[in-house]
């Protein structure tokens, strides 16, 4: 029998499990994949409980549980003061990366370019690609990684479908700003480019700094999906949970492929969440401090040793550079570190199309204390 030729032939095992299981299997404390290693709010997992007895246990809407949409619409009208319809603008996801994907299969066509900045999250261009498009990769530059304005007019065609922003930016760390925004609006204005807002870390923004929401930009949002996550936020990302803001006109579009993606999504865990957006909306406003407090403790445990890095501006990722102790490849080099250290980390270049020569290693910063502690202990010990 001939099987038919990978559609996917740039793609194998994902870095993150990869790394994982490598962490596992050499017992290594695991700062690679981005998940917690602690639980959500105690009245959210238990309020999760309480609704399965109580029989919320079949299809949700396709669209979502009303009062989880209802919620999400205050939120943005509160935090980016845009008025959006729960009914006909929100979709709620089986999580965010499914919402990413159904927005590029939603208007992705054979042969259309999408645009996206490296070291770019994994999962963009295998969408792209199975949709039939191209994916036009622009190199984002260290230490920075500030989108440059001129590249990104430059790499503009007639053919040019997408834009994808991702902001608070995985894996760099980086934010955008209100000036990054004009000048996106400026490069799009009069043209019919839509843009993807990939927003999961937008409650995790350092230093007094604001996350500019595509939602907050009126004439941004009128070509935007703009995709949130609630397992970020709330520390439970093995529920893959998300949802997706978009005008009315893309949301038909989204929902088309969504309802044959997942259809629906868990439905307790909808109604929990709903209770406690609206019960707890200190959540997401304590969120900065929570994580900067993370940060700041493994940043300063790691800077006697010989690793170099600028703070993160968002997300609960941290890169450092370790040029002053190896001449290995950064896949490499995260190798011996797990063997030799006990310490996971993700290779940056693995984000990139180019496999630009860089050494640069990912850490998630999501961990329990003495967790971050005991790994700083074993990386300055290098």
């Amino acid at each position: 029998m001939n099987y038919p030729a990978t559609k996917l032939p740039k793609v194998g095992t994902t870095i993150f499990t990869v790394m994982s299981q490598m962490a596992a299997e050499y017992k290594a404390i695991n700062l690679s994949q981005g998940f917690p290693d602690f639980d959500g709010p105690k009245n959210l997992l238990g309020s999760v409980g309480q609704y399965i007895s109580q029989g919320a246990n079949q299809y949700a809407p396709m669209t979502g549980i009303p009062a989880l949409r209802e919620e999400i619409a205050k939120k943005v009208a509160m935090l980016y003061g845009k008025t959006v319809s729960p009914e006909t603008e929100v979709t709620v996801t089986s999580g965010a990366t499914e919402a990413l994907f159904a927005a590029i299969a939603a208007v992705v066509r054979r042969d259309d370019e999408v645009i996206i900045f490296d070291p770019a999250y994994d999962s963009y261009e295998p969408a792209i690609e199975l949709n039939g498009g191209v994916a036009v990769h622009l190199q984002l530059h260290a230490p920075a990684f500030r989108i440059d304005w001129q590249q990104l007019k430059d790499a503009i065609t007639p053919k040019t479908r997408m834009i994808i922003i991702n902001t608070p930016h995985n894996p760099t760390g980086s934010i955008l700003s209100a000036e990054d925004l004009e000048q996106l609006a400026a490069l799009v204005r009069d043209t019919d480019i839509l843009l993807l807002g990939d927003e999961v870390y937008e409650h995790i923004v350092f230093d007094g700094h604001q996350h500019h929401s595509l939602l907050s930009h009126p004439e941004l949002y009128q070509r935007s999906f703009v995709v949130s996550s609630f397992g970020k936020t709330y520390h439970t990302t093995g529920w893959k949970i998300g949802y997706c803001v978009a005008p009315a006109v893309l949301s038909v579009e989204l929902r088309k492929v969504h309802q044959y993606l997942t259809f629906s999504t868990s439905t307790p865990m909808q109604f929990a969440l709903a209770d406690i957006m609206r019960e707890q909306p200190s959540h997401y406003h304590e969120l900065p401090a929570f994580y900067q407090q993370k940060r700041d403790l493994f940043n300063s445990l790691l800077a006697p040793g010989k690793f170099s890095f600028t703070p993160a501006e968002g997300t609960y990722f941290q890169l450092v550079d370790y040029s002053a102790i190896s001449e290995l490849n950064d896949v490499e080099f995260c190798q011996w570190l797990i063997k030799e250290v006990g310490v996971a980390a993700i290779p940056v270049s693995v984000f990139c199309n180019t496999n630009p020569e860089m050494k640069l290693i990912r850490f998630c910063f999501a961990k329990g204390d003495e967790t971050l502690r005991n790994a700083a202990a074993r990386l300055i010990a290098i």
